[in-house]
């Protein structure tokens, strides 16, 4: 799983700085941005900004709660939620100043730029905490009436990154996949973790 996340990675690195693949991003992005319905651009920014607040407030009030009830398996889901939206957000920024991407709207003075972004594009930050958060809640709760809210929203907001003409679609996909990656790789140290414990002989005095 590992590897094919790694070739996966790799792949989408070599998109982005591909001219053919570049002329297939931005027709896209074209058809998304200058074609969208305007109607729903309160909408889609208030998707997108709903990002920080509920990868921040969801695993604090989740770590909060499990205290309070002495919930030690509900404190230990929030950590591992955390931690995947770190993880993540510490390997988009080093993408960003690796590959040094500038945002469609600057390259495209065509676009119409919904809203203000000061970082470099490659990969979409916003997209990667959504698709960590949804995917650990998934893992964590493998519940349908949690898994098809969590990844409509994700959906949502890396749609929204390219409607507000922010975002290119590889830089959405790319933000999904370490999102996405992050909460898996966490998931499964977790579980070994927790395993490893269960499985340590108790001694009684």
């Amino acid at each position: 799983m590992l590897r094919k996340f790694l070739f996966l990675f790799a792949a989408l690195i070599l998109f982005s700085n591909i001219s053919y693949c570049q002329n297939i991003d931005i027709k896209v992005l074209r058809e998304i941005n200058l074609n969208r319905n305007q109607s729903l651009d309160g909408t889609f920014k208030a998707i997108s900004n709903s990002v920080v607040p509920l990868v921040v407030g969801m695993p604090v009030g989740m770590f909060g709660v499990g205290l309070i009830k002495g919930d030690s398996t509900l404190v230990r889901n929030a950590v591992e939620l955390g931690v995947s939206v770190v993880s993540s957000t510490i390997v988009n920024t080093i993408i960003k100043k690796t590959v040094k991407r500038t945002r469609p709207y600057i390259t495209y003075p065509d676009l119409e730029e919904l809203t203000t972004e000061g970082s470099y594009s490659f990969p979409s930050n916003h997209t990667s905490g959504a698709f960590s958060l949804a995917t650990s809640l998934s893992l964590e709760y493998p519940k349908w009436y949690v898994i098809v809210p969590s990844y409509t929203w994700a959906s949502a907001v890396a749609y929204s990154r390219m409607d507000l003409g922010v975002h290119y679609p590889s830089d959405v996909l790319m933000g999904a996949v370490v999102g996405a990656g992050s909460a898996y790789l966490c998931h499964y140290i977790n579980k070994k973790i927790f395993k490893k414990k269960m499985s340590k002989p108790m001694y009684i005095n």
